[in-house]
């Protein structure tokens, strides 16, 4: 069974992402250890705040792989969800300004000359300015330095709607936390299996300790000799969505990815269905 699939723009993306947020100094040292057991995606952000971009350049630089072989993913984050104090661009220049600067910051962070995903960090303030961002996103898609763009923490399908009916370059991409108080993005996520969007969750095992120990979950782990956060990882790649694992433990490592050596029958995916639709 494949770990890999091509999204709608063409990209060759994992099926199961490296999350690097919260690493701080031990980034590089946790991004190595990923690459290591076999991780080929990996997620971060332009933002000092919560993520250390510059290790996790380092650890893609030092793994000796091809870029080719590897799914770089960074985020643009709007000035209200940095940190004033190290601020990657200058947040008195027009929006357009901002988004490159941010950008140019991360390919030298990253050690590289083109992401597979640039993603809005989060909505901004209002339609207009997440608008202005995306078309300074769409500039630098057509100058060939991003092959596909997207948005995090998104949670209206409303507000989803109205973007991607108003840009020329379509989002390939939505990355939302994935836990019960938005109705795991039930909406949202039929949206993007409808216009071949990727649907990408993170927080998905912190947020979810009662769906880990649901009787369905917990029979479905011992049918397959596996633990339930393997079990609700396999299930949502057999639903379509990429899920994110920011996990520091080596053992974890290995059985995340490992998620890909069995399948989920019908009848344990139509079971599981019902945890999230109930």
């Amino acid at each position: 069974m494949s770990a890999f699939f091509t999204s709608v723009a063409g990209v060759r993306m994992p099926k199961i992402i490296y999350g690097t947020a919260w690493k701080r100094a031990q980034t590089e040292r946790f991004v190595t250890l990923a690459i290591r057991h076999g991780f080929r995606g990996v997620d971060t952000a332009c933002q000092p705040k919560h993520y250390d971009e510059a290790g996790v350049g380092a650890a893609l630089a030092a793994s000796g792989l091809p870029r080719q072989d590897l799914y770089v993913q960074t985020k643009f984050t709007p000035a209200g969800g940095q940190d004033p104090d190290r601020l990657p661009y200058d947040p008195k220049a027009p929006l357009a300004e901002q988004v490159a600067q941010s950008f140019a910051a991360s390919l030298r962070n990253l050690q590289t000359s083109y992401v597979d995903c640039l993603l809005i960090h989060s909505p901004l303030p209002n339609s207009e300015q997440t608008l202005q961002a995306w078309r300074a996103i769409e500039a630098i898609v057509d100058a060939g330095a991003i092959r596909q763009a997207g948005i995090s923490n998104c949670y209206s399908l409303a507000e989803f709607k109205e973007l991607y009916r108003s840009v020329r370059i379509k989002p390939a991409v939505l990355q939302n936390r994935f836990h019960a108080e938005t109705a795991y993005d039930r909406g949202l996520r039929a949206f993007c299996r409808q216009e071949h969007i990727v649907y990408q969750s993170f927080w998905t095992l912190t947020a979810n300790p009662q769906v880990l120990a649901h009787p369905t979950i917990v029979a479905a782990a011992a049918a397959h000799g596996r633990e339930p956060a393997q079990i609700l990882f396999r299930y949502l790649t057999q639903r379509g969505v990429v899920p994110l694992t920011g996990t520091r433990s080596d053992a974890h490592m290995r059985e995340d990815l490992s998620i890909f050596d069995f399948e989920l029958t019908v009848g344990e995916c139509a079971a599981t269905d019902r945890i999230f639709t109930d």
